[in-house]
């Protein structure tokens, strides 16, 4: 009599049937002969890797993966699984694996499997992390090095054990090729931090008058047409939660505010401020409402840094520039790249209040400064006329 070869629905079912009987060979035998049967199936592969693990065959299950893996390099539960029978047999490689994995764990709930799953994938990705980070470290203190050296080392380490990356400039607008990208620069660069940073108790005097004067202008800080593609603003778009008084605004001077800050406007008028009709320079008292969040973002023209000079700072409140997370403290100036993505959070139960002006970048020469003013002057003219 004739025989006739299993359908590829019989080798499925016997599989199951024995996986159901603890006959892990006899499934694993099964489901070979269904992938080999069925070509590029993900799941099948996915099944004969449980098998051949069930069966105490870690390398037959691995090479099930990668069949998977060759399918969709990408596949998550290929990649997770793999990552823990890596562990499992003790692979150095587990931990990167593991970090593999995560970055295409996908979006929204998930079984309660899947989720102990990646708890514990995330377990073992921050102890792998935290070794790679130790020998790093210990790697490099033999070098050395300046403080500021040493604290460019750190995130060297830092970025090689993936608990930061390198973030770049990305203007929304004018990117000037050749500038330093630092996250936050050294206060050493701007001798004149100091006599900001005196004149606290001043500028807050400023501001706490031109908050009580009648006619002052406390404007939101976002404010964009609705139909403008910026969905991360939605939330602030015309919100009192991030405020602003303005004293220059897009080089316009806003005179119901600055006559109530004299002494402030006369040291604006010494620092090195952009000058450019349209767009600079720019000053501001900047309030954030407790509980508000300024989402992640990133500025118009890597030609300009800002500068925050802290007056109301209240506990709880943070500010992150690239891999950087620092906390404001009154009277405490820095200066930072605003084209590298940053956010703000007020955690407080407090009004947060900071104010923010705009200088040059140290790394264009008056030249180029006089260029940069008159290359975005006329864009920002150009514009206005269209």
């Amino acid at each position: 009599m004739p025989s006739f070869a299993p359908s590829l629905a019989d080798l499925i079912g016997e599989a199951d049937r024995r996986a159901a009987s603890r006959d892990f060979r006899g499934a694993r035998e099964a489901l070979e002969r269904a992938v080999a049967a069925a070509g590029d199936d993900i799941e099948l592969r996915l099944k004969l890797a449980a098998m051949c693990r069930a069966d105490g065959d870690s390398s037959a299950a691995l090479a099930a993966l990668s069949g998977a893996l060759r399918i969709d390099p990408l596949h998550f539960l290929a990649l997770m699984i793999r990552a823990n029978i890596l562990e499992q047999i003790g692979d150095a490689e587990a931990g990167e694996a593991y970090g593999r994995a995560l970055a295409q764990r996908p979006e929204g709930a998930l079984p309660a499997p899947i989720q102990h799953m990646i708890e514990h994938a995330e377990a073992r990705l921050a102890a792998h992390q935290a070794a790679r980070l130790a020998r790093l470290e210990a790697a490099a203190r033999g070098a050395s090095a300046s403080p500021e050296d040493a604290a460019r080392i750190n995130r060297f380490c830092r970025n090689i054990a993936r608990l930061s990356r390198a973030y770049h400039s990305e203007p929304t607008d004018y990117h000037y090729p050749g500038l330093a990208e630092l996250e936050f620069h050294d206060r050493s660069a701007f001798p004149w931090l100091a006599r900001l940073e005196a004149a606290t108790d001043l500028i807050a005097a400023d501001f706490a008058r031109v908050m009580e004067a009648e006619h002052a202008q406390l404007v939101p800080y976002i404010q964009y047409p609705d139909d403008v593609p910026l969905r991360q603003w939605a939330a602030l778009n015309r919100s009192s939660d991030w405020s602003a008084i303005h004293l220059w605004r897009n080089g316009m001077r806003i005179e119901a505010n600055a006559r109530h800050c004299a002494p402030t406007m006369e040291l604006l008028g010494s620092l090195p401020m952009p000058d450019i009709a349209g767009c600079s320079p720019n000053a501001m008292f900047s309030l954030l409402a407790p509980g508000a969040h300024i989402p992640p973002h990133v500025g118009v023209a890597n030609t300009r840094l800002v500068c925050h000079l802290p007056l109301i700072v209240p506990g709880d409140c943070w500010f992150r520039v690239g891999a950087e997370t620092r906390r404001w403290r009154r009277g405490e100036a820095w200066i930072f790249d605003d084209t590298i993505e940053h956010e703000a959070r007020n955690e407080s139960n407090s009004l947060r209040v900071i104010f923010i002006i705009d200088i040059w970048h140290p790394g264009l020469s008056p030249a180029a400064r006089d260029a940069v003013a008159a290359v975005m002057g006329a864009d920002v003219a150009r514009a206005a006329t269209e």
